[in-house]
C-alpha cells in the first residue's frame, strides 16, 4: 500500500465512523422531538391520540377554571380553532386569560389535550419600553402591550 492510498483509507475510515456516530446521535434524539402544533393544525397533521407535542395558541378569554388542588382547564384558540386543555400543576406567573401559551403534553381519546407544562409567553406586541418610546418618538404607531 502506498501513503495516498493509506491516507485515503485512513480519511475514508474515519468518515464512515463519523457518519455512524451521527446516524446514532439523531436515532437517539428522535425520540425526544415534539412538533409544535395550533388548534386547527390538530386535524390537518392527523395527530394520533396519545402522541406528544406542542400545543400553542392564545388563552380564551373567560375560559380558565380552576378545579380541586392544583388542576386548572382552559381552552386555548387559534382563532380557526379551539380545544380545551387540562393542566395538573402551578401555572406560571404570565399565564392569564388572552396571553399566548405553549403547552407541551398530549391529545386524550376525547379530543382534549393533556397538558405536563405549560410555559406563558409575552404576546406578540411586546418590547421593551426604551424601544418602544424610542419608535414613538419617531412616529410609528405601535398596538397594545407594546412598551409595557
Amino acid at each position: 500500500m502506498t501513503r495516498k492510498q493509506k491516507r485515503l483509507s485512513m480519511i475514508l475510515g474515519g468518515l464512515g465512523v463519523l457518519s455512524v456516530a451521527v446516524g446514532i446521535i439523531l436515532y437517539a434524539l428522535s425520540g425526544n422531538i415534539t412538533f409544535f402544533h395550533t388548534p386547527s393544525d390538530l386535524d390537518a397533521t392527523g395527530v394520533q391520540t396519545g402522541q406528544r407535542i406542542r400545543l400553542g395558541g392564545m388563552v380564551e378569554q373567560g375560559s380558565v377554571v380552576k378545579g380541586p388542588g392544583t388542576e386548572t382547564s382552559f381552552v386555548v384558540t387559534d382563532q380557526i380553532e379551539t380545544i380545551k386543555v387540562t393542566y395538573n400543576g402551578i401555572l406560571p406567573d404570565l399565564f392569564r386569560e388572552g396571553q399566548g401559551v405553549v403547552t407541551e403534553g398530549k391529545l386524550s381519546p376525547d379530543g382534549s389535550f393533556v397538558a405536563d407544562t405549560v410555559l406563558a409567553k409575552h404576546d406578540e406586541n411586546y418590547m421593551p419600553r426604551e424601544l418602544a418610546e424610542s419608535l414613538k418618538e419617531k412616529g410609528v404607531k405601535l398596538g397594545k402591550g407594546a412598551g409595557e
